[in-house]
């Protein structure tokens, strides 16, 4: 038994160098795997992050008075504000409202 203990230490030893380089190249391909999904995730971020910004400048840009008020004269047909009209807030349309005269 001691004879075949012998006979195996040389293949064990060759088994246990090939089985620790294996893992070893295993965990680099893992390490490098991992690395191009972090790679991708941040590329996908920083373009959801410049996808936001693009996105809040149009929203500041359609909601700015001056373009609020050319949108809604050009299709709800709205005039501007005259000086001499009177805003009813109760009562008939033919009394005004005190003070506002």
């Amino acid at each position: 038994m001691k004879e075949n203990l012998q006979e195996l230490r040389p293949f064990l030893s060759v088994l246990l160098v090939i089985g620790t380089l294996l893992g070893l190249v295993f965990f680099q391909m893992e390490e490098r795997r991992l690395g191009y999904g972090i790679l991708k995730l941040t590329q996908h971020h920083r373009k959801v992050i410049e996808e936001k910004r693009v996105k809040t400048m149009m929203l500041a840009k359609v909601t700015r008075p001056q373009h609020v008020e050319k949108v809604a004269q050009s299709k709800f047909t709205l005039r501007r504000i005259r000086s001499n009209q009177i805003i009813y807030l109760s009562g008939s349309a033919s009394e005004p409202v005190k003070g506002s005269q």
